[in-house]
């Protein structure tokens, strides 16, 4: 039982620090309104193209920071004092990154309509996977795949929707046989599914051609 409201509680914890839209926070600083510029989005990719590299940047960093510093306290600081074991530690900075990416998608006070998670997940990936060798040649691999995706294609959703299959596949590689497994493997899986609920848009544009490039002029 005082697992299962230690998981609620990081979730709602991650939720709102989930909730601090950077691209929207930005762009009023900024004189402008996110929302209503380019895709409508507040992710890193819409800020890159509406406030060009400058509010990308801080976009994105501002996205890593607000997913980094819960999961990373959750990891190094909580975890340890509760004396969990490194699978329960994986699990529990899961959960904290998902309220994380579920508060960045989901926030409350922009009627939740916020942005698609996949800053906020890379940081995760980082956060929870770096504890092992295979963890570290993933997120190599991973980052490499983005890259050249992107590079080739110059479509950072399609770069996008296949890196987030991260998170099953690693917990698969690395976990497989743990006891926590099958609810590793739940919450691995609602990451995915939440990038691709909320890259819909996007999929069905690559699917007839009509997705905007990287760089692309509206």
């Amino acid at each position: 039982m005082a697992e299962i409201a230690s998981a609620v509680i990081l979730i709602i914890i991650g939720y709102f620090f989930g909730c601090f839209s950077t691209g929207y926070i930005v762009g009023r600083l900024s004189g402008h309104d996110i929302r209503s510029e380019g895709s409508g989005n507040i992710g890193t990719t819409n800020a890159l193209r509406t406030m060009g590299a400058k509010g990308g940047a801080l976009t994105f960093g501002g996205d890593l920071l607000k997913a980094f510093i819960p999961t990373l306290l959750v990891r190094f600081a909580y975890c340890p004092h509760m004396d969990y074991s490194p699978e329960m530690t994986y699990f529990m900075t899961l959960l904290v990154g998902l309220g994380v990416v579920i508060g960045h998608n989901f926030p409350f006070y922009l009627k939740f309509k916020g942005g698609k998670g996949i800053a906020v997940s890379a940081a995760v990936i980082v956060a929870s996977s770096s504890n092992s060798a295979t963890g570290w040649i993933m997120i190599g691999v991973g980052l490499l795949i983005f890259i050249v995706v992107v590079a080739i294609t110059r479509y950072v959703s399609l770069g996008s929707l296949i890196v987030v299959w991260f998170f099953p596949v690693y917990t698969v590689l690395e976990y497989r046989a743990s006891g926590l497994f099958v609810y590793m493997m739940a919450v691995s899986v609602l990451f995915t599914a939440l990038a691709y609920f909320k890259h819909a848009g996007n999929i069905k544009r690559l699917l007839n051609g009509t997705e905007r490039k990287l760089g692309e002029k509206k």
